[in-house]
C-alpha cells in the first residue's frame, strides 16, 4: 500500500479513506449482520433458545406433566432462550466496543493491498489475508476472519467524506474477499 500514513492529498484513484469514531451501535449492527448471514453466527444465535428448549423437554420428560404444561414450558423456554441470545449479543457488542473505544477518532485508508488505520492512540495495518470474507449492511462494511474465526472488522460508511470512497472500499473488498 503506497498510502500508508500518507495524507489524503496524495491518494491515488484506487484508494479510499474513512474517518470515523466507532460506536457501540456499529459493533452491535456488525454482530447482528454476522448472526443473520453466516452459519457460525446463526449457530451462535440459536444456541441459547435450542439449549433452553432441550433442557425444558428433558425436565418435562422426567416430570411427565399434562400437555398444557408441556406447551407452556416450551414456549417460556424458547422465549427465555431468545431473550438470552439477544442479551448475549448486546453484551458481546459492548465488550468489543470497550476494547475499541479508547482508540478514539480513526482514519482508515483502504486500497487493493489492505487497510491502514491510524487512531488517536494507536495505528495498525492489515493486508487482506487477515480476513476471508465480508458483508455489507446499509451503514457498515463488516470484515470477518471466516466461519471459525472470531475476528470482526467494522468500517462505518458514514466515515467517507466522498460517496465515491464507499464504492472504492466495496471494489477493494470485492477484489480481495468473498462477499457473504
Amino acid at each position: 500500500m503506497g498510502t500508508r500514513g500518507g495524507d489524503s492529498t496524495d491518494r491515488d484513484s484506487g484508494t479510499a479513506e474513512l474517518a470515523y469514531r466507532l460506536t457501540a451501535a456499529d459493533v452491535e449492527e456488525a454482530l447482528r449482520a454476522r448472526a443473520r448471514r453466516t452459519a457460525a453466527g446463526r449457530g451462535q444465535a440459536l444456541m441459547a433458545p435450542l439449549t433452553a428448549a432441550f433442557a425444558s423437554v428433558v425436565s418435562l420428560a422426567v416430570i411427565r406433566p399434562p400437555l398444557p404444561a408441556w406447551i407452556i414450558s416450551l414456549v417460556l423456554a424458547l422465549a427465555l432462550g431468545c431473550w438470552a441470545s439477544v442479551r448475549g449479543l448486546r453484551t458481546m457488542a459492548r465488550r468489543m466496543f470497550s476494547v475499541a473505544q479508547p482508540y478514539g477518532q480513526c482514519r482508515t485508508v483502504v486500497d487493493g493491498g489492505g487497510m491502514v488505520t491510524t487512531a488517536e492512540r494507536a495505528s495498525f495495518s492489515m493486508d487482506w489475508t487477515v480476513y476471508r470474507e465480508y458483508l455489507e449492511t446499509p451503514g457498515l462494511f463488516v470484515l470477518m476472519g471466516g466461519d471459525r474465526a472470531t475476528g470482526v472488522g467494522v468500517l462505518p460508511k458514514r466515515g467517507a467524506a466522498d460517496p465515491a470512497d464507499v464504492d472504492l472500499v466495496r471494489a477493494a473488498l470485492d477484489q480481495n474477499l468473498k462477499r457473504v
